[in-house]
């Protein structure tokens, strides 16, 4: 079961979180999503439990625990929502200007 991760300490690294959830049981993945540009964690991530049975343990146990000085989240990862437009502002019409300025002639 893959499980999401929030509030992580931002020098938290991949081998910390898997050190922390394998407290729990056998880890398959951990994963902490950092920024393209920058480098610098997101705060967040992702760890995949070998079984439910474990997931749902580590759920019980670390969500709202203290990692660092931070409340950390975790549950149950859901799939990504399709059909989302990552970086725009909204879904707006391609062919409008969106500027002050018109292409009309007088």
């Amino acid at each position: 079961m893959r499980l999401y991760v929030g509030g992580l300490p931002y020098q938290t690294n991949e081998q910390e979180l898997q050190e922390l959830f394998e407290q729990i049981g056998p880890v398959t993945q951990a994963t902490v999503i950092v920024d393209r540009e920058t480098g610098r964690s997101k705060g967040f991530g992702f760890v995949e439990m070998s079984n439910d049975q474990d997931a749902q343990a580590a759920i019980q146990s670390l969500n709202g625990s203290f990692l660092g000085n931070r409340t950390i989240t975790v549950n149950e990862a859901r799939e990504r929502q399709s059909g989302g437009n990552r970086g725009s502002y909204g879904n707006r019409d391609r062919r409008s200007n969106g500027g002050g300025y018109r292409n009309e002639r007088y």
